[in-house]
C-alpha cells in the first residue's frame, strides 16, 4: 500500500509542471477572423518585444524572446484583438 501511494505521489509532481504550463484560452473566434500573422508581428514589434519564436499554440498567437528591458519572454496573445492574455518567462 506504501508502494501505490509513493508512485501515486511521484506520478502527481511528475505531471504537475505539464499542468502548470497548459496554454491559456485566447479567443473562440475561428481562424478566419484572426489577426494575420504579419500585422500582429508588427503589433508585437511595437509593444517593444523582439521575437526569437513566433507560433500559433491552441487558440493563441505565442512568442519566445525578449521584452523591452531585455528579460526573457513567453508571451500569449488574443490572435483576433492582439490584446495579451498571459505572460510569463
Amino acid at each position: 500500500m506504501i508502494m501505490l501511494k509513493t508512485i501515486i505521489a511521484v506520478a502527481i509532481v511528475a505531471l504537475a509542471p505539464a499542468l502548470a504550463l497548459a496554454s491559456p484560452s485566447c479567443t473562440k473566434e475561428p481562424k478566419s477572423k484572426w489577426m494575420p500573422e504579419a500585422a500582429m508581428k508588427a503589433k508585437i514589434d511595437a509593444l517593444g518585444y523582439k521575437v526569437k519564436t513566433f507560433e500559433i499554440t491552441g487558440n493563441c498567437y505565442e512568442i519566445y524572446g525578449k521584452d523591452k528591458d531585455g528579460k526573457r519572454a513567453e508571451v500569449y496573445f488574443n490572435p483576433v484583438s492582439g490584446d495579451i492574455v498571459q505572460k510569463g518567462d
